[in-house]
């Protein structure tokens, strides 16, 4: 049973797939939030443009 678990905590093959996971999450994060952000000023912009005319 020790050995297993050991065997278990050594075992390294997984840490980069965990690693890929988190790079993904952050990139999919600043995704979201740069396209809400461009999409918040680009209906300002619009609305400033239907309130000119």
């Amino acid at each position: 049973m020790i050995s297993i678990l050991m065997r278990f905590f050594r075992d390294e093959t997984a840490t980069a797939s965990i690693d890929y996971v988190i790079v993904a999450g952050l990139v999919s994060i600043m995704i979201i939030v740069g396209a809400t952000h461009i999409g918040t000023q680009t209906s300002a912009n619009f609305s400033n443009a239907a309130s000119a005319m």
